[in-house]
């Protein structure tokens, strides 16, 4: 019988903000743009990313996956006049979305390893949630887009923030609208490494190559033994965290 997951071929190019490369060993880069420039956090980010975790998280031929950005920033911008947020129905589809692009994310059975290449401040949580974390000495870290235009933090960031930096320091970074540095975060175990801007993605590349030589199944298994308490704890409160950004933001 002829298998349906998808290849490689059927979603390389699929991606307007996503470019994917794939080398011999199965690493499979993952890099983030808005038009060849750093990535600026739009709907179509939004949905994109929610899709191509699924097809990456179900080809097979995948052994790493290996998460970057392009140019001096990860991700620091949003365009707020591209999302509508007015009605139940405009969050009944960001819930919708919400809720697959981090179960989706998490759902990849294969290590994941992020390239932060500098600051990510919208949507951290993303790559802050990967397996093995290599910062430039030129990132940091905060959730710009919440609390601070008095929406509720409730789409993954309660989630990650509160288990990456335990419960006090994660409280305390999304309600002062905190921005950690790179040795910030690397003292408080955000990071793994911090190394300078050039050597991000080589060095992230060079862990890759090292897991992918491995039997698959066993770093394929080593990555669903490690993440089922984050998945437990996005799966019983997302849903909640994204209703309450809703209700909150409907009220302003």
């Amino acid at each position: 019988m002829a298998l349906i997951a998808p290849s490689f071929d059927d979603y390389a190019t699929k991606y307007e903000t996503i470019r994917l490369e794939r080398d011999e060993a199965g690493v499979l880069q993952m890099t983030l743009h808005s038009d060849g420039k750093s990535l600026v956090w739009t709907p179509q980010v939004h949905d994109e990313l929610a899709y191509c975790f699924t097809d990456i998280a179900c080809d097979a031929e995948n052994r790493v996956l290996v998460l970057t950005g392009v140019g001096d920033s990860f991700c620091s911008e949003i365009d707020f006049s591209t999302f509508s947020l007015g009605t139940a129905k405009d969050w009944s589809q960001i819930i919708f979305e919400g809720q697959r692009l981090l179960q989706n994310l998490m759902n990849i059975e294969v290590p994941v390893i992020a390239a932060i290449n500098g600051p990510a401040t919208v949507h951290p949580e993303i790559p802050v949630l990967s397996d093995i974390t290599i910062a430039s000495n030129t990132t940091t870290f905060a959730d710009s887009p919440h609390f601070a235009n008095g929406i509720v933090p409730g789409d993954g960031a309660h989630i990650c923030w509160t288990h990456v930096l335990g419960p006090q320091r994660g409280r305390y970074f999304l309600l002062t609208e905190q921005t950690l540095d790179a040795e910030q975060a690397l003292a408080f175990g955000v990071v793994n490494e911090v190394v300078a801007p050039e050597q991000v993605l080589p060095r992230a590349r060079e862990i890759a190559a090292r897991i992918a030589a491995k039997p698959p199944l066993g770093a394929r298994y080593t990555r669903v033994m490690l993440t089922r308490e984050i998945k437990r704890l996005i799966h019983e409160q997302q849903g909640m965290g994204l209703t309450h950004e809703a209700l909150a933001a409907l009220s302003l």
